[in-house]
């Protein structure tokens, strides 16, 4: 990377930063720290395409809301030219004048049907009220001959307040419609507030009936009250406006009503008319609108990325030209050349842009360069922190190490096939998929990791190969090398017999991997947890190891000596002296001791256990044996490890003091050099001895880390490190033995599901097995699938990605820089994508 100043004449500044967002390859400074974002030079056009973006997003709305597709070709217009500005704001602006008038007049339409049918039920209802009225009356006028009758007559003309023909007593009434579920509130409070002398009749109108203002369809009823006098008339209007009832006029008379209800139907059938005119307008702009507005969020989004970087830039004096820093890669340097060139022509300037490397003291920004393939792995390494400029990157490492330690834990060649057959569907398919864009997080860290999958699902079934591990079965492709060496009954009857080398082994190694009778044997899980946990402990010392070994390469580059003798060098010896030489033990004990010797002191039986035979090596105890048994495995290994032992321990007060003992003098030494200068310059400066002493001063000063330092601070930190490192050997080596942990307890877990599901299905017989069996298989792979893969598989990535992370990367890796963000159309359109589907 590197900084670069960019000049611009202003009529090319729009079309060359329109170029190097389509380019990808610039980061761009902010020359305005201090300047409030909105008194800066392009702040107008930010806020028209700010503007631009809140009509498109109304009218985005609008065309989901009536289920329209938008066209999406997945094409990417350029940004257009500053002048095309004003043609996209016009049509904008008349698209949603147009949309706001046809909404307005929908509303005002839907607002008038609504009432028009409201009016409609209650006409209808109140009719059925006021007919039943009349016959009620009717029948108590046949009645009035009797007197007996009499009361019953007089109460019933109370109740309904009606009488043909212009009786006597006449009562008032309103009528009008009220939300269902308010009726019985409304009509207790009509009984309090009235004190009884009111009467209520409601009837639920059957349809649905929907609001103008925000679509929801409501349930209605129809009342109709009636009361005596014009105090009861104005109590109960009051309570029916504070219940948001509507009321509407109905008149007293049948042949009036029946009238007015003629001229509802007319009123109802011309809105309809109209009502579909206007949806079918409505309809053809948004429709018209569809195929256009993908591409017009593209280009307004592009505009308003471009005057945003063009914010970040100053003006000359002459304010004639725009003056930029930005941080670009030494390699693209003619890419971009090539990019301000096409800015240039496409806006007809005359005056080429100038781009110029400058020198910085400033830490400049990590890129690394990736793929669709290597994209993941890097995804991984920055979570735990963003490699410090030029530090060594541990992704390229990342991608052979990363699925081969998932696969030491997660080792069964059934398992990993289903998780490689996963992995490369979605690899194979990796162009329609993509293309979907689907905003399940879940899913999309699945296809981000597509290639990551792949690899840990093929690591797996080479693992699963090598533990001859397939569903908690064995595949037996070449055959046992093991024989039998008992009869028949003794085999059937006594069930504790376990496999023994010395007597049951034909001597010959089993041509890859384990041999399949392992899977019956009863010493099975003893077998292999020795040879897995022995196995883990290789791996972690040597992955260690190799962390220490990229170290040497960070500080060669960084050319810190003093790190390379204070720290690289006895942090190597310290993890060789102990770790690596117990690693060296194991296959020491592996070669010299057999079952097929004759000599009892290099038989099993006096094989030393690694792990007591390192303790008593750094505890300094002498090893116990038996009696025909030799202590130790080779001669003059008891005063070899107190050597090793010993220089180990010396390597402790060696990463911890000389670092900072070096430091110190180098600082004292600098002192003297500068008191000199600092005495020359007072004398005079005809002498012309500043420059050369402030030279010298530069040549001796300390590397910029520790140029600030206070020697405290050195010391402190000194130890904390030497702490951590020391601590951590133990630690670090003894977390790689989750690797033993996991693969045991996948194996165990697939054993277990085989025993508890599968094998139960195989124990019937006739069509009742087959049923049996079918319905057990699909339980067992749909355990198997949602345990043994899914939630064991997601345990493995973790326990992996936590060795990589503490136990490998804290050997070299400080994580303590910024990623380069440079100035991209696609990763702006991805991120505003993205925003609006959350």
């Amino acid at each position: 990377m590197t900084l670069c100043q960019l000049f611009l004449q202003s009529e090319a500044a729009y079309a060359c930063v329109s170029e190097l967002g389509e380019l990808g390859l610039v980061q761009f400074r902010d020359l305005n720290p201090d300047v409030n974002a909105f008194q800066r030079k392009f702040v107008n056009e930010v806020r028209r395409c700010d503007e631009m973006e809140r009509k498109l997003r109304y009218l985005e709305k609008e065309i989901k809301k009536d289920g329209i597709p938008m066209l999406d070709t997945g094409e990417s217009p350029e940004a257009p030219q500053p002048r095309e500005m004003i043609d996209l704001e016009a049509t904008f602006e008349k698209l949603e004048n147009e949309l706001r008038e046809v909404n307005q007049n929908a509303e005002a339409l839907n607002r008038n049907f609504l009432e028009l049918t409201e009016l409609k039920h209650i006409l209808r209802k109140t009719q059925v009220f006021f007919d039943e009225a009349e016959l009620g009356y009717r029948c108590s006028s046949s009645q009035m001959a009797d007197p007996s009758r009499e009361e019953e007559q007089v109460t019933l003309l109370g109740e309904e307040g009606l009488r043909a023909g212009g009786q006597a007593l006449k009562l008032g009434f309103v009528a009008g419609v009220i939300l269902r579920e308010r009726i019985p509130a409304f009509e207790r409070m009509l009984w309090r507030a009235c004190r009884g002398n009111v009467f209520l009749r409601q009837a639920e109108i059957e349809t649905c009936l929907e609001e103008p203002s925000n679509g929801d369809f409501v349930i209605k009823s129809v009342f109709i009250i009636f009361f005596q006098g014009d105090q009861l008339k104005t109590r109960v209007k009051k309570i029916c406006e504070g219940f948001r009832a509507t009321l509407y006029p109905c008149p007293e008379a049948h042949a009036d009503r029946r009238e007015m209800a003629m001229g509802v139907m007319t009123r109802l059938q011309d809105l309809n008319t109209v009502l579909g005119q206007t949806q079918d307008h409505r309809h053809r702009v948004l429709v018209a609108a569809a195929k256009n507005i993908k591409n017009w969020f593209i280009k307004v989004r592009k505009i308003k990325a471009i005057y945003h970087t063009l914010n970040l830039f100053n003006l000359d004096v002459t304010q004639k030209c725009l003056i930029a820093e930005c941080w670009v890669p030494v390699l693209d340097l003619e890419a971009i050349q090539l990019a301000l060139r096409r800015g240039t022509e496409r806006s007809g300037s005359s005056v080429p842009p100038i781009l110029n490397r400058m020198e910085s003291f400033e830490d400049p920004p990590t890129y690394n360069r990736t793929n669709k393939f290597t994209y993941g792995f890097q995804v991984l390494i920055d979570a735990y922190g963003v490699a410090t400029y030029r530090e060594v990157n541990p992704a390229p490492y990342t991608i052979i190490t990363f699925p081969f330690l998932f696969a030491v834990m997660f080792g069964d060649l059934g398992h990993g096939m289903l998780m490689a057959l996963f992995g490369a569907w979605m690899v194979l398919r990796e162009k329609p998929l993509a293309a979907k864009k689907s905003d399940s997080e879940i899913w999309n860290i699945f296809f981000g990791g597509r290639y990551i999958i792949l690899l840990m699902g093929l690591f797996s079934m080479y693992t699963g190969f090598i533990y001859n591990d397939v569903f908690s079965k064995s595949l037996n492709i070449f055959g046992s090398y093991w024989y039998v060496n008992y009869n028949s009954s003794t085999v059937a009857e006594n069930k504790d017999l376990q496999l023994d080398p010395k007597y049951n082994y034909y001597q010959h190694p089993y041509p890859i991997g384990l041999d399949p009778v392992w899977q019956v044997a009863e010493n099975k899980i003893i077998f292999m947890n020795a040879y897995k946990m022995k196995i883990s402990i290789i791996i972690g010392v040597f992955h260690m190891l190799f962390g220490i070994c990229l170290s040497m390469w960070n500080y060669t580059y960084f050319r810190q000596q003093v790190r390379i003798y204070c720290e690289f060098i006895p942090q190597i010896i310290f993890l060789c002296f102990l770790f690596l030489y117990m690693v060296i033990l194991m296959f020491v004990k592996w070669v010299e001791y057999g079952p097929d010797t004759t000599d009892v002191k290099t038989s099993p039986h006096c094989a030393p256990m690694i792990l007591i035979t390192f303790i008593n090596m750094v505890l300094f105890k002498k090893s116990e044996a038996a009696p025909v048994c030799d202590t130790y495995m080779y001669a003059g290994q008891e005063g070899f490890q107190k050597f090793l032992v010993v220089i180990a321990l010396l390597c402790i007060p060696w990463m911890l003091l000389a670092r900072p003992i070096l430091i110190m003098r180098k600082q004292r030494k600098m002192h003297v050099p500068l008191n000199s200068n600092h005495h020359n310059h007072a004398i005079g400066s005809e002498n012309g001895d500043a420059e050369a002493a402030l030279a010298q001063s530069q040549q001796v000063a300390p590397h910029k880390e520790e140029e600030h330092e206070d020697m405290g601070e050195i010391f402190i930190h000194q130890g904390i490190h030497t702490i951590e490192y020391v601590l951590g050997s133990v630690s670090h080596t003894a977390s790689y033995l989750r690797l033993w942990a996991l693969s045991l307890a996948h194996a165990q877990l697939s054993e277990v599901l085989w025993n508890m599901v599968l094998k139960i299905g195989l124990q019937f017989e006739g069509w009742v097995g087959g049923i049996a069996l079918w319905i057990l298989f699909s339980v067992w792979a749909a355990l198997t699938i949602a345990i043994l893969v899914l939630m064991e598989g997601l345990s493995a990535f973790l326990h992996t990605l936590r060795l990589h992370w503490v136990e490998f990367q804290s050997k070299f890796y400080k994580g303590m820089g910024y990623h380069f963000q440079p100035f991209s159309f696609e990763a702006i359109l991805d991120s505003a994508a993205q925003g609006t589907e959350e």
